[in-house]
């Protein structure tokens, strides 16, 4: 009857362990994670020409269809722009990220704190953009960046790409 008990025992002993080891565990947080905090939005100088919705519409080598992004820099700071791939006979596919911009004389960083409704990683640099600001008027805008040159068209405030 003792060597009955000892067995069994031992086998919840070993099932406790077995759980305990499925059991899901707290992640650390790193001193990066504790620290981070997202950044608020600089507002706009007043009369900044940037602010709007700007629709840029281009192809891409080895692509079939057109990428349309549209760019929305409110005033207050805050930004979004969608990236659309409309191909021929095909339901479009999107991006879309929100976050801040921000200009710095000739520049504008587009800082994307959420992609596709989901926060980022703030220290992962491919979400912070630069272009530098070549020509911006009431209808056009040219903008030179790490990807190329960005040419797009001023769009009615409530515009939004049709998917």
């Amino acid at each position: 009857m003792d060597c009955l008990r000892f067995h069994v025992r031992i086998a919840l002993a070993a099932a406790l362990v077995t759980l305990a080891a499925c059991a899901p565990m707290k992640p650390a947080q790193g001193p990066a994670a504790a620290t981070a905090t997202r950044p608020s939005c600089t507002v706009a100088a007043t009369g900044d020409p940037l602010v709007g919705n700007w629709l840029s519409v281009s192809a891409q080598k080895g692509v079939a269809g057109a990428l349309r992004t549209l760019y929305t820099l409110n005033p207050d700071g805050t930004m979004n722009y969608v990236k659309q791939i409309k191909r021929p006979r095909t339901p479009s596919q999107g991006l879309y990220e929100s976050g801040c911009w921000v200009r710095d004389g000739q520049t504008v960083i587009l800082r994307t704190l959420d992609s596709n409704g989901l926060p980022v990683n703030l220290d992962d640099p491919i979400y912070t953009n630069r272009y530098r600001v070549d020509r911006v008027n009431t209808s056009e805008l040219r903008l030179s960046g790490p990807d190329g040159a960005v040419k797009a068209r001023r769009m009615s405030p409530g515009y939004r790409l049709p998917f």
